[in-house]
């Protein structure tokens, strides 16, 4: 698979503020649409280019469609604790009619937004003048029909519901139900279900607190929603298991009713096993057959049917083992990057660090490392492989593992639903790159 790059652009300020560093990335169902939240609150929706025959080469472009403030950073008084603006999840909900609705959210509320156009204004009312301001009664004289005129196209984006005060601890999942009636959010200890229509009651079917915290072992990392059947979901753990749930089987889905675990290799074993084994993300493919992984050094593929070990495991920088000691004193350790299918999940990307996201092909087997940089990518240009190689002689195109620059990482990407076309987050950038073929 050769990628070029369609688009490079920073959709924020050309300084890499706090604020502007990208948080999440999601395509909606029909590709048409690309939404990005970032570290200061905002979403910014991109929209793809309809076909022109003047410019058939256009098709594909993404531009600037609506950027809204989804969340403001607020203060917790009963717990003294600042919360963040920054946007965890994007989600989007099937379109039903001509708006588009997306959930979104910090560590502690999640909102449905509804994405509007607008070219007609309403003219001519009875008691108002066309700037807004009331008029005198006494010198109206005739009665006037309201009418619609053309305006320029403005697109709103309306919270629709506000879904507060559920999450003790900080929000790290949400995921719509295949019912569309239902999405759940999970933070650290529990997972929520909600309906979309009630706001201020949620029904708590999954909590792993223990009674005393200090008991406390594992953590919940991710969940989500089988794409087909909406009584199933996982969540995996920071211990490295991922349990598969059935919510027929009873309202709390403390007993799970699949446990996906790899017994560990105990030649392996070091004071980082524990760490890096955490699940940073998990995702049903298309078919809901399998769930791919990724924990801080692999991507692995599950079988629903096998529950003793992965049916694939691929080693995605695995030149960095020598090097998690000053990882883990950078606090590198501890990135969670996450991991996408492709629309036929035959292929599986994630990222990694000096901007490098890595390609899977589970069909041929081979693998692929592109970079994601404005340096040597000019539109339209093909992204060169790269190698990176540890000790012993460099050649003219490797890199040399000591030589990583490990500030700059992509831990958030998205795939087209039906076409091969990315998105990579790299800090406060977005690319968006295109199968050459298409």
């Amino acid at each position: 698979m050769s990628f070029s790059q369609l688009l490079g652009l920073r959709p924020y300020s050309f300084s890499p503020l706090h604020s502007d560093i990208i948080s999440t990335v999601e395509f909606n169902h029909t590709g048409e649409l690309l939404a990005t939240g970032d570290k200061g609150g905002r979403v910014v929706i991109f929209q793809r280019e309809q076909e022109s025959k003047n410019q058939p080469h256009r098709r594909g472009e993404y531009n600037v469609y609506s950027t809204f403030q989804s969340h403001e950073p607020e203060f917790d008084y009963l717990k003294s604790l600042e919360i963040e603006e920054k946007i965890n999840k994007i989600r989007w909900l099937p379109q039903q009619n001509a708006a588009y609705f997306l959930l979104s959210t910090n560590d502690k509320t999640v909102k449905l937004w509804k994405v509007s156009e607008r070219d007609k204004r309403p003219e001519g009312y009875n008691l108002k003048d066309e700037d807004g301001r009331l008029r005198d009664p006494s010198m109206i004289t005739m009665l006037r029909v309201p009418v619609l005129r053309p305006m320029d196209l403005m697109v709103e984006a309306t919270p629709r519901r506000v879904f507060a005060n559920a999450h003790t601890y900080h929000i790290n999942s949400i995921s719509v139900n295949s019912d569309y009636e239902t999405y759940m959010s999970a933070d650290d200890l529990r997972i929520n279900l909600w309906n979309f229509e009630i706001t201020n009651q949620s029904f708590n079917i999954v909590d792993i607190k223990p009674a005393n915290m200090e008991e406390l072992t594992e953590v919940i990392t991710a969940a989500e929603f089988h794409p087909h059947h909406c009584n199933t979901f996982v969540y995996s753990s920071s211990k490295g298991t991922i349990r598969l749930c059935d919510m027929r089987a009873s309202a709390l889905c403390d007993r799970h009713s699949k446990f996906f675990e790899e017994p560990e290799d105990p030649s392996n074993r070091s004071f980082f096993s524990e760490i890096i084994s955490s699940i940073s993300d998990v995702k049903f493919s298309h078919s809901g057959r399998y769930i791919m992984t990724r924990d801080y050094l692999t991507v692995k593929v599950w079988d629903l049917n096998m529950e003793n070990r992965p049916i694939e495991t691929y080693q995605v920088h695995d030149y960095l083992r020598s090097k998690l000691c000053s990882l883990y004193e950078n606090d590198c350790i501890f990135d969670k990057f996450e991991c996408v299918w492709n629309g036929s999940d035959s292929v599986i990307m994630t990222g990694s660090y000096n901007n490098f996201f890595r390609m899977f092909d589970r069909n041929t087997k081979r693998d692929v490392t592109l970079e994601a940089s404005r340096e040597n990518s000019k539109p339209r240009a093909i992204l060169k492989p790269r190698k990176v190689c540890v000790g012993g002689k460099r050649r003219k195109d490797e890199i040399s593992v000591d030589s990583l620059d490990f500030s700059k990482k992509i831990l958030h990407t998205a795939w087209h639903p039906s076409e091969n076309i990315i998105a990579v987050a790299a800090t406060n950038n977005l690319y968006i790159f295109q199968d050459k073929v298409n």
